[in-house]
């Protein structure tokens, strides 16, 4: 059953952004990576976790859209001049309430990064649990952060407040040890590109003014927090490798046949 029965919406959809010009690693969704191509190991993914009513690729790319139709995953062609996943998700949305007229204002979309092979049931879960609460429009997933991804600049860093809202995201080093006092008791989160919303808060998106810290950061959640929208932030066990460069797909590819020689327990 879906998990929007126990949550109070009516739906949870899910979208895949999959845009074929990523600059960094073109055609980067479509790569093989352990035998399939990357897009199929994460539309799996979200497809195991049993929390999604309906489950979309959003493409701008005639060959991705042949491979949903080759597999029977269900997709939705949008324009490639968007400018960011969550606009692609926003489309997707606008689309169902004009075709459908059954999106509601507090369903949840899901954003769900077409680069993200390594996801797993329990990150949807985790995303999703914010939303018992009524006051909670937006939620991602983080996880303890490596040693050796603190320093990096690749690798999205977020602080939280005590009731778990984002107070900053930043690909630098957060909180920064001045004086060196924290002897490694300083808990560092690394940020993992989920994002859910409800549709009245993803509608909004599009028409926030634009944010400088975004631009700085390269980081679109910021828009959110710049306008003084929350972010829940639900910590996980289990990291993830976003896949921009060869080498993180030789990471990934090596992660993804150790975990099928040891499938994951029921």
């Amino acid at each position: 059953m879906p998990a929007s029965s126990s949550l109070p919406v009516a739906r949870v959809i899910g979208v895949v952004p999959a845009r074929l010009a990523s600059t960094r690693l073109p055609r980067k969704v479509m790569r093989e990576i352990a035998g399939k191509p990357m897009l199929a190991w994460v539309v799996q993914a979200a497809a195991n976790a049993g929390v999604f009513d309906r489950l979309i690729v959003a493409t701008d790319a005639d060959e991705v859209a042949d491979l949903c139709q080759a597999r029977g995953w269900e997709f939705q062609m949008t324009s490639s001049d968007l400018p960011s996943g969550t606009d692609r998700v926003h489309a997707v949305a606008q689309r169902l309430a004009r075709e459908h007229g059954r999106v509601q204002s507090n369903d949840i979309f899901v954003n769900i990064q077409g680069d993200e092979p390594l996801l797993r049931p329990e990150h949807f879960h985790a995303l999703l649990l914010p939303f018992q609460r009524a006051e909670v429009n937006v939620s991602t997933v983080t996880t303890r952060c490596p040693a050796e991804d603190i320093g990096n600049p690749n690798v999205v860093k977020v602080v939280v407040d005590h009731d778990g809202k984002a107070l900053y995201f930043s690909r630098s080093t957060i909180p920064f040890d001045r004086d060196g006092n924290g002897g490694g008791s300083i808990p560092y989160w690394k940020h993992l590109g989920l994002y859910a919303y409800r549709k009245y808060i993803l509608d909004r998106f599009p028409g926030l003014p634009s944010s400088k810290l975004e631009s700085v950061e390269r980081l679109e959640q910021l828009r959110l927090l710049e306008n003084g929208i929350a972010i829940h932030v639900e910590p996980v066990e289990h990291d993830t490798v976003g896949v921009d460069t060869e080498a993180d797909l030789e990471t990934a590819a090596a992660l993804l046949r150790q975990r099928e020689r040891q499938p994951l327990a029921p």
